[in-house]
């Protein structure tokens, strides 16, 4: 397909690609061409655009108009994919700080939860998706309550999304009933954006036989399962205490395994989980969110290297913004390389490289879309971003992979674009009204923060 019969061309920038085996590169000069929403072709050379036509009579109705971006300067990537996430929360930024993880769930965060309406959660998945479009993520997975009014809002902004609504063995049948409902009902949403997955909360809120069920429910509907677990090592040392078995060994004998299965967190994987994850036959992904992790002083992190060896994909996460502050992808690619240097003692690992393909392959691989997105290349959906490396804190550039990991930020992302449709543009939001959404969203805090009422909605406990 020629340029000409493309819908958007993005011209002059330095394209991040990967080769058959998946190592990353960087292609200069480069013209991303997009048809209906697919990358028709990644070309090098001249760029320049070609000089307007003579006066013609106006197209026939049919014939398309080609959105034109210069990108001379910055640099394309695969959009960000934000592996686990609940991102309404964002509503309780800053509400619990500097608490143990017991603490900030029993005294704060559930209690606060219980007065949760889903115009709450509505406003701050709006609130979200425009924090993440304004870093580069163009997908995120989300586990949490109320989910028709984020798939809502997922259509409505143009991301894409990988939802599923949060249950526990508490709420009794009905909550495992709601999660499949849910996930049947907007699977395939917004023109294909949303994917969905049953989404149990964890192996120490939901029974084996609910997980079990959870995952007979998965191989009927064909769908893949998002939960919490292993998510510190307190609680796999309280599962082998209480019962013989860490919460990895639980998902093992409930046959959540054997399903398509991400599970958010997994520093309290241990060594002897590792030969059981290798045995699931690459059905298993991992998000890591190593802000959190840091900030909740857990003594262990995502085991990224065990697990890569195992041929599992780890991608990057934030957890929420009730934990994490911070829906920063980019800030999770720019932790992770650090804490697992730190973590392994080897400044060799892991390499800028190495975190940029988290960030983009395997996060993409991790949240089922491998097939679709992370990549820049002809047949993948048209989900990327372009980075802007001219400010004095990327300068000079020796190394582009470092400046993208280490040195930039954010704020540094100019455009954000999801299924050929531009989200941001010179940093300007198109889909989402921020102001309005801050106003009334500050209008309802007094009641969602409310905790008079001395209700939880759950009790946690390792």
């Amino acid at each position: 397909m020629s340029q000409s019969a493309a819908d958007l061309l993005i011209t002059g920038c330095t394209v991040l690609v990967h080769d058959d085996n998946e190592q990353i590169a960087f292609q200069e000069d480069a013209t991303i061409a997009v048809r209906d929403g697919v990358i028709v072709s990644v070309t090098t050379g001249d760029t320049t655009p070609a000089p307007p036509p003579a006066p013609t009579p106006p197209p026939a109705p049919t014939t398309r108009r080609t959105e034109h971006i210069d990108a001379r300067g910055q640099v394309a990537l695969p959009g960000l994919v934000n592996c686990h996430t609940h991102a309404s929360m964002v509503a309780l930024r800053g509400l619990a700080e500097d608490l143990p993880t017991e603490e900030w769930f029993n005294e704060v965060v559930w209690p606060v939860e219980v007065n949760l309406t889903e115009r709450d959660v509505e406003l701050g998945a709006r609130l979200a998706c425009a924090e993440m479009i304004r870093g580069g993520v163009t997908c995120f997975a989300d586990h949490y309550f109320a989910m028709d009014a984020v798939a809502a809002v997922v259509a409505e902004c143009g991301m894409r999304a990988h939802l599923g609504q949060a249950y526990f063995s508490s709420q009794g049948p009905q909550g495992r009933e709601e999660s499949l409902e849910f996930a049947l009902r907007h699977r395939g949403g917004a023109d294909g954006r949303i994917t969905t997955a049953l989404a149990p909360h964890a192996p120490y809120t939901v029974t084996d036989a609910d997980l079990a069920a959870t995952a007979e429910l998965a191989h009927e509907h064909g769908l893949p399962v998002h939960l919490h677990a292993a998510e510190n090592r307190d609680q796999a040392e309280a599962g082998l205490a209480r019962h013989g078995v860490t919460p990895v060994e639980v998902l093992d004998r409930t046959g959540l395994l054997d399903t398509d299965l991400l599970i958010a967190h997994g520093t309290g994987i241990l060594d002897r989980d590792l030969p059981v994850l290798g045995r699931a036959g690459g059905r298993v992904a991992v998000a890591s969110a190593p802000r959190g992790y840091l900030k909740f002083a857990w003594p262990t992190t995502t085991p990224v290297r065990a697990l890569r060896a195992l041929g599992i994909p780890v991608g990057l996460a934030t957890d929420g913004a009730a934990s994490n502050n911070s829906l920063d992808v980019w800030e999770s690619m720019a932790l992770t390389a650090l804490v697992q240097k730190s973590t392994e003692g080897d400044p060799r690992w892991l390499t800028s490289r190495q975190a940029l393909h988290h960030a983009t392959v395997q996060s993409a691989q991790a949240v089922g879309l491998g097939d679709r997105v992370g990549r820049i290349t002809a047949g993948m959906r048209a989900d990327l971003v372009l980075v802007d490396l001219s400010g004095p804190h990327t300068q000079p550039v020796h190394d582009l992979a470092a400046t993208l990991v280490h040195s930039a930020r954010a704020s540094d992302v100019t455009t954000t674009i999801v299924d050929g449709r531009v989200l941001m543009r010179d940093r300007e939001l198109l889909t989402i009204d921020v102001p309005a959404v801050v106003g009334e969203l500050n209008r309802r805090l007094p009641a969602l923060v409310d905790r008079g009422h001395g209700k939880r909605i759950q009790e946690y406990g390792a």
